[in-house]
């Protein structure tokens, strides 16, 4: 006698808000027993990893840092897919994003004033939705998944990147490596917080969040997209177009995206590098999802992803763990949060048990 899943017919809005905290909590019991067998002290790896980001004001400072392109891409990821559009391609659209915001300081590395650094953000913005535009045409013309179409066309923004920085943009006074010339100081996010490297870009994360916020629960256009992707057959029938909340969700999702690898080139970074990215369109996949695809949610997901990056690269050098380890944590993570919120939303039944109607 097998066992069946049934949708439940609503959902518990509490059992949804424990279910990030149940994961975590699961996620941490499945890595204690991880380096328990890799050899590794759990308590000082977690003390690493999860406390020692907050004990210090230069520690937090590097978590907000790190937030910053986080909390950027997965409130723009979460808008599209809240309307069952899966953008994976966030990778590539921040590196298009850092490419077209250096064009600026690269081409024209004598420029000054104070138009320089807003216009690398709107030109990143504009370079992460124009990396988007593919996808989008070949989902709505040719029905193409946009799952791997996104996905691929981050190798090939991953080798554009390299192209430039080998070729055309490499700073010829680098000793052979694979970087453009630093930037000048009107090309660079003003800093926010003085004695750190929290910079502007803070702030517009921050906007950009309330705008999500907005868009998706108080206009009608946000509503369209979340009833599209819940029964997208009924908003068809009400004459709402598939095609026009696909093209929405991937341009915004890319604009976000490189928006944010604008600021990472015109922030802490000060040039553009191979490992400009550091994994964080891949990131933000898990922080839309621990943060329920709400952007009040993601706010707070956000700032503990960007945590376990701090507290994973302290982890490294004090406890010995390898990175490797780090985003095993953040993969088990995502997979536990998924398995709980299946569980909200499903029962499980006897196959032979009678299903009241």
């Amino acid at each position: 006698m097998g066992i069946r899943m049934i949708r439940r017919t609503t959902a518990s809005r509490r059992m949804a808000v424990l279910a990030p905290m149940g994961a975590l909590a699961l996620a941490i019991v499945l890595n204690f027993l991880l380096y328990i067998v890799m050899g590794n002290d759990p308590a000082a790896v977690f003390y690493a990893l999860l406390l020692e980001p907050f004990v210090s004001w230069s520690s937090f400072s590097e978590v907000l840092l790190k937030m910053t392109p986080l909390l950027l891409i997965a409130q723009g990821l979460a808008i599209g897919f809240r309307a069952k559009v899966i953008n994976i391609g966030a990778e590539g659209q921040f590196i298009l994003g850092a490419i077209f915001a250096s064009s600026i300081p690269v081409w024209f590395p004598q420029a000054t004033g104070g138009w320089i650094w807003p216009l690398m953000l709107l030109l990143g913005g504009v370079g992460g939705a124009l990396w988007a535009v593919l996808p989008a045409f070949w989902r709505v013309r040719l029905n193409a998944s946009e799952i791997l179409v996104t996905l691929m066309m981050s190798l090939i923004a991953a080798q554009l990147l390299a192209y430039l920085l080998v070729g055309p943009w490499k700073d010829p006074m680098g000793f052979n490596f694979p970087q453009t010339v630093m930037f000048q100081w009107d090309a660079m996010v003003p800093t926010l917080i003085p004695g750190t490297r929290v910079n502007v870009a803070l702030i517009l994360a921050l906007l950009w969040s309330a705008l999500a916020y907005v868009y998706m629960q108080k206009s009608f256009q946000g509503y369209q997209l979340v009833v599209g992707g819940l029964a997208p057959h009924a908003t068809a029938y009400a004459g709402f177009s598939e095609g026009r909340a696909v093209w929405l969700s991937l341009l915004i999702g890319g604009f976000a995206a490189g928006l944010a690898g604008a600021a990472e080139v015109a922030g802490p970074m000060g040039q553009l590098q191979r490992g400009i990215s550091s994994g964080y369109g891949y990131a933000a996949i898990i922080v839309a999802y621990l943060g329920g695809l709400h952007p009040v949610g993601i706010l707070f997901s956000s700032l503990f992803m960007a945590a376990l990056y701090i507290g994973g690269d302290n982890a490294m050098v004090s406890a010995g763990l390898p990175v490797a380890a780090v985003r095993v944590f953040q993969g088990s993570l995502l997979c536990c949060y998924l398995a709980a919120i299946v569980l909200v939303r499903y029962r499980l039944v006897r196959g032979g048990q009678e299903v009241p109607a």
